[in-house]
């Protein structure tokens, strides 16, 4: 699918591989499938301006140097009409301050909230849905831990999202 080139830009964390199969999989098993158009992830920023891409992308480039965050899948939680896995990611919460102050006169309303890392299991379906879903998945639910390989660039096309480019985490910076 070819990206209009006003098409906003997102940002990810990438999930290291097992932590996204296992979140991935949830998301397949609980999201309406016809709603399910996106990978599992936790979003850093949702609507970047696509004509300051290489803007976006320097500052990508730079606060990649770090070493790759851990991240901790802590405790599920309610969406109303949904539910996500809340995410403890000390190392990631500076990486977004920095992107933050570097994007500031760019963020959307929603990009300017405090930082709550998550990933949504399900959303858009019926309350009742949702509640069933949380006591099924919440009965046998703990906690575990991964890291975040890499920051993730997205294009938004309406629903889908088109990959763009991923910035590795290298620890150069520390």
């Amino acid at each position: 699918m070819a990206a209009l080139p006003e098409a906003p830009l997102l940002i990810t964390a990438e999930l290291e591989p097992e932590a996204f199969a296992r979140l991935d999989g949830l998301r397949r098993r609980y999201f309406p499938p016809e709603r399910n158009v996106i990978p599992a992830h936790v979003s850093l920023f949702h609507h970047l301006p696509a004509h300051e891409q290489d803007a976006v992308e320097a500052a990508l480039e730079v606060v990649t140097e770090r070493p790759a965050p851990t991240l901790r899948f802590t405790k599920l939680r309610s969406l109303g009409r949904g539910m996500a896995v809340d995410v403890e990611a000390p190392g990631l919460a500076p990486v977004h301050r920095e992107l933050t102050r570097a994007y500031a006169e760019w963020l959307t309303p929603q990009d300017r909230q405090s930082f709550r890392p998550h990933v949504t299991l399900m959303n858009k379906a019926t309350l009742e849905e949702a509640k069933a879903a949380l006591a099924e998945l919440g009965a046998g639910w703990s906690a575990f831990d991964s890291h975040a390989p890499a920051l993730l660039l997205w294009r938004y096309l309406g629903g889908p999202w088109e990959s763009v480019r991923r910035f590795p985490f290298t620890g150069r910076a520390g």
